[in-house]
């Protein structure tokens, strides 16, 4: 497939199909990602080179080195790409969450498995609640009103691992014999969660030194593990290029006969 394509078969009737744009989900899926990584560079850099000052302030007024994400995407400009780049981000992460709960859905009834769908649409709101305190952590700035920021900021935490934790959980129910593909897939999907989950105790430490006992470097610390963290997240999100490797987002105008043909995985009426 070369980029998106727009393509017409020979009218007979309604028997006539249209297919208006077709593009790969891996390419969408690398984009989605690619948004964030990209923004968070140019915030990261810039705030570091032209407002040095206003990103290392810190409550306890310590020794501070490494900003963290809130402080480099709270500050202007750089909040209007960081913002703008998330709200292109959070809509196709939306279709995926949907098309992971049709494929494993699927597989569920295939495998004669329907007793599992409570962990298949646990899994799913996890991932949708993931996704909405990303967008409150991120329109919902640490300098606009700290404490929301905090709370959306703890409950995006702690869905996203758990998101994790219940995406491998189903992943193992529904692939009891696994491919290659499917084996290397599980097994990135496992590293990026321990390493998210590790990451995540040296923030909480860091994060007890810097805003109650205000010790030099722990906010710095406290960073370092935030931007582990969020790139470990990305990269857990990352491996859906393995598990739809060749899969296509079509939208297209057929007949009924034509759509018995097709495995539907996500449809909008």
């Amino acid at each position: 497939m070369k980029g998106d394509t727009v393509s017409k078969l020979p009218r007979e009737g309604i028997d006539d199909q249209c297919v208006y744009l077709k593009f790969s989900l891996r390419k969408l899926c690398l984009v989605t990602v690619i948004l964030p990584v990209s923004s968070l560079i140019i915030c990261f850099v810039t705030a570091n080179i032209f407002q040095k000052d206003d990103i290392h302030e810190t409550h306890c007024k310590v020794y501070n080195v490494v900003p963290s994400i809130s402080a480099i995407t709270g500050i202007s400009p750089q909040k209007y790409l960081w913002r703008i780049c998330v709200a292109f981000h959070v809509g196709p992460r939306l279709v995926i969450a949907i098309v992971y709960k049709q494929y494993y859905s699927k597989l569920l009834e295939k495998e004669n498995l329907n007793g599992k769908n409570w962990l298949l649409n646990f899994c799913f709101w996890l991932s949708i609640t993931e996704i909405v305190t990303l967008c409150g952590v991120t329109y919902i700035s640490n300098r606009e009103n700290y404490p929301i920021h905090e709370k959306i900021f703890i409950t995006f935490m702690f869905s996203s691992l758990s998101y994790m934790l219940a995406s491998l959980k189903i992943f193992n129910v529904v692939h009891v014999r696994k491919t290659n593909e499917e084996n290397y897939s599980y097994k990135l999907k496992k590293l990026f969660f321990t390493a998210s989950i590790l990451t995540s105790f040296g923030l909480f430490i860091f994060f007890v030194k810097h805003r109650f006992l205000c010790h030099d470097m722990a906010f710095s610390w406290f960073s370092v593990c935030e931007y582990l963290i969020a790139f470990f997240n990305m990269g857990f999100h990352t491996t859906v290029i393995l598990d739809f490797p060749t899969e296509q987002v079509t939208v297209s105008k057929g007949s009924e006969r034509n759509k018995t043909n097709d495995v539907t995985i996500f449809k909008v009426d």
